[in-house]
């Protein structure tokens, strides 16, 4: 019997950066007015790439570093909010697209805890030997209104992701812990539409939309929570975890679930600053950026926990 763990992380975020300067132009905002209220300077936003693209980049790097053919994964999975279309997926446009013939392809929507759903999931599907790219990817400034503070100034586009290999001799994936809370659905939505009866005209999308003092609640509350359940179920006092890579929503529920969580904060790494939040490629960017200035290594146990939409928590433990 073999045990999935985690080859190799990649990320990829677009040439444009946008600072807050530049939003308070265009929208009735300040630098100071985001900074203190999220910890956001500046997000990448695509322009003339979708999701799919910036996934691709991704995948190309990841099969790079791990010296791999396309032929020889098994299994991609995308997690998204913001697809390239309802179908195709994404992931099958980046199977084609690489030419990973014998990889079965697919997106999971789960939101910002997208990333952890999709690696619990591959995880579960991997035989002994397969491997898989599992992506976290978004264009989210094509669901955002420019003319609302409450939402545009919170979001950028970027992509990460891992390789997965089933073949190590021990666990890697320790615990996992996946809620989702669908009576709270409408506190945070995207791209809602309704039927239209026959003839009726084309449908109408609608933009981002979401109650952040509702969200901002939930999260400080059952982000905590669920991390403490899934450290409990692999029997790892939360002391012995070496960094906590949560979703990067806001920096002020990362400092509030550190808190709760009696953690110190410096194990809680942060990328919000110069991203934004990228739904379900935020923890992916992050786990990249770790690794490559040596903020986590090979050997150590971190938990990742996404939360967000549906509404929807998230989290896995992992020693890498």
């Amino acid at each position: 019997m073999s045990f999935t763990r985690i080859v190799t992380a990649a990320s990829y975020l677009p040439a444009l950066v946008v600072d807050n300067d530049q939003l308070s132009a265009i929208m009735d905002t300040s630098d100071e007015w985001i900074y203190t209220r999220t910890g956001i300077k500046r997000r990448h936003l695509a322009t003339d790439q979708n999701t799919s693209d910036l996934a691709l980049e991704v995948a190309k790097k990841l099969l790079a570093n791990s010296q791999l053919d396309p032929a020889d994964l098994d299994l991609i999975v995308v997690a998204t909010m913001s697809p390239d279309a309802a179908t195709p997926s994404t992931a099958a446009i980046i199977q084609g697209k690489l030419g990973a013939k014998n990889a079965a392809a697919f997106d999971i929507s789960a939101a910002c805890s997208g990333f952890v759903y999709a690696l619990d999931l591959a995880d579960k599907m991997l035989a002994d030997g397969q491997k898989s790219l599992v992506l976290g990817a978004e264009v989210l400034s094509k669901l955002l209104d420019w003319g609302d503070r409450s939402t545009a100034v919170l979001f950028g586009d970027g992509a990460g992701g891992v390789l997965l290999s089933k073949d190590a001799d021990q666990p890697h994936f320790l615990a996992s812990q996946l809620k989702t809370y669908g009576d709270k659905a409408d506190e945070l939505s995207a791209g809602i539409t309704s039927p239209r009866p026959f003839p009726g005209q084309q449908h109408d999308y609608s933009y981002f939309q979401m109650n952040g003092r509702a969200v901002y609640t939930f999260a400080t509350h059952q982000v905590p929570q669920s991390i403490v359940e899934t450290a409990r179920k692999a029997g790892v006092e939360l002391g012995a975890i070496d960094a906590f890579l949560l979703h990067q929503a806001n920096a002020r529920i990362i400092k509030q679930v550190a808190k709760r969580l009696d953690q110190p904060l410096d194990k809680f790494p942060v990328n919000i600053t110069e991203c934004g939040n990228t739904s379900a490629a935020s923890e992916a960017i992050l786990l990249d950026e770790c690794l490559a200035k040596g903020m986590v290594k090979k050997g150590q146990t971190i938990m990742l926990a996404g939360f967000g939409g549906g509404l929807t928590t998230g989290s896995l433990l992992v020693k890498l």
